[in-house]
């Protein structure tokens, strides 16, 4: 993973506090005070983008519904293609969260 360059004790305190979050609101307070807007707009578009990819839209149809970049896009699909699966596994989870609701 290319993350793993990263590990320490930095990279572990940041996701150890996310993992601490105890519901949406608290989410929003901490990523408020933790990230910029264009940082936090950017993290919810590449979601929303890998959500249309998987749903086999194309790239001008996600491109003008999300504002993304193709590079972007692009990105987004090598990571669903080549990557560790996590664009799957959380978007299954939320998927399976709002069926069961």
């Amino acid at each position: 993973m290319q993350i793993d360059k990263l590990r320490g004790k930095a990279l572990d305190q940041l996701f150890e506090s996310v993992l601490s979050l105890k519901d949406m609101e608290e989410c929003y307070r901490f990523f408020d005070d933790l990230c910029t807007m264009n940082e936090i707009q950017s993290l919810a578009q590449r979601l929303e983008v890998a959500r249309m990819l998987r749903e086999g839209k194309t790239y001008h149809k996600i491109e003008s519904e999300t504002g993304a970049s193709t590079a972007t896009i692009s990105r987004v699909k090598r990571c669903l293609n080549f990557g560790n699966d996590a664009y799957a596994m959380v978007l299954d989870r939320v998927h399976e969260e709002e069926e069961a609701k």
